[in-house]
């Protein structure tokens, strides 16, 4: 039952425990222990990056995920002024398919309201669509290369 009242807490915010007192929970997941603020919007979060393996490419922390993988924690981090949803500049900085996964992603508090759209991204070789958010491809003056045609060294 307590975890389900604190599923209900991360949802909305304004319902509060019997004893009137707000119960602070993960925006993200939920967890109660051990959270800390964001810097770039001030949501209470899992204060776990130490739970991060270097180069495992692991999502097992709130605070990194957000941090890394989002347009919110970018427009903080460089500075931008007004919201991260109407900055020209976050929006001008990274190619449109990626725009869209850091602003939509499950790593955000807020999603963006209606993204743009964009075509998918091909290997310039075979022609398969390659998931820029998922890796696996490499960066050519050419193009992008899936792994298959990147592994042939084309």
């Amino acid at each position: 039952m307590a975890k389900k009242k604190a599923k209900q807490v991360a949802k909305n915010p304004s319902i509060s425990q019997p004893s009137e007192k707000l119960v602070r929970c993960c925006g993200l997941c939920g967890k109660t222990k051990k959270l800390t603020k964001t810097e770039c919007c001030g949501n209470w979060i899992c204060d776990d990056e130490e739970n991060y393996v270097l180069f495992s490419y692991a999502h097992n922390s709130c605070s990194r995920n957000h941090r890394r993988y989002t347009i919110c924690s970018m427009h903080f981090e460089e500075g931008h002024s007004g919201s991260w949803q109407e900055c020209q500049k976050c929006r001008n900085a990274v190619e449109t398919e990626m725009y869209v996964y850091y602003a939509t992603n499950e790593h955000n508090f807020e999603i963006l309201n209606n993204p743009p759209t964009y075509e998918p991204t091909e290997c310039v070789h075979c022609k398969k669509v390659i998931v820029l958010a998922d890796g696996g491809y490499a960066s050519t003056a050419k193009g992008y290369l899936c792994g298959r045609c990147m592994n042939k060294r084309i």
